[in-house]
């Protein structure tokens, strides 16, 4: 699904930096400000905990194709990845072989690179391999949580400038590339624990903010 900009919506002088307010004036943060279609994803789904193996898999995904490329471009091409590759079912995509490969390198609805398909097939047969290990995706993932007192105490805009990566997306990285995982620099892995709901990185202000840490107090990480 494809939404083209609309007029863009109003600043508010009296808003943090990193903040805007849309036409009814609800703030959200400034990076979801081009869509009506961003907008949704940056309330309903970014930042909000999930343990769904199916969704975190696709996500660690698309954040490889992101690579280069904006998450709105990805996004708008989500439910052509999603038609590519089964639905992001890691079984299914694990037994991909060449010929699919080539199929997908014709694909317009999806990023055609040839590294990031080759990429995605690989690590669904990874994915395989942790859930031997560690009964699901899930469970390996929120592993990698960091502490309540690893985090900024107030989220403005100048702290998440300096939110690139963490000590928690580095060893997580470290640790994928260790099990043979491509695409999953720390970079890569911060960016899909903002979204994943492993950390909130919504900014103070942002109406998303507390949903999303209700969310996380009433979720259950999975624990093996």
């Amino acid at each position: 699904m494809t939404v083209e900009p609309t007029s863009p919506p109003r600043d508010l002088p009296d808003l943090p930096e990193g903040l805007f307010a849309d036409e009814a004036g609800c703030p959200r943060c400034t990076w979801c400000q081009a869509t009506p279609f961003y907008r949704h994803y940056h309330d309903q789904e970014w930042g909000f905990p999930v343990a769904d193996d199916r969704r975190l898999f696709e996500k660690i995904c698309l954040e490889g194709f992101q690579s280069g490329l904006s998450w709105l471009t990805i996004l708008n091409k989500r439910e052509g990845f999603r038609a590519a590759f089964a639905n992001f079912d890691a079984e299914q995509v694990a037994a991909f072989g060449p010929t699919d490969v080539e199929r997908l390198v014709q694909d317009a609805a999806i990023v055609r690179h040839r590294g990031k398909i080759e990429s995605t097939i690989n690590n669904a047969r990874r994915v395989l391999e942790l859930r031997r290990e560690f009964g699901s995706l899930a469970h390996y993932a929120w592993r990698y949580e960091p502490a309540a007192a690893d985090r900024p105490e107030r989220l403005t805009r100048e702290v998440a400038r300096t939110l690139s990566t963490s000590p928690a997306s580095i060893a997580m990285s470290k640790d994928l590339k260790k099990r043979g995982w491509s695409f999953v620099g720390p970079t890569t892995v911060y960016a899909f624990m903002q979204a994943m709901g492993l950390v909130n990185d919504h900014l103070e202000g942002c109406h998303s903010r507390a949903p999303a840490l209700k969310a996380r107090a009433e979720f259950v990480a999975p624990r093996g």
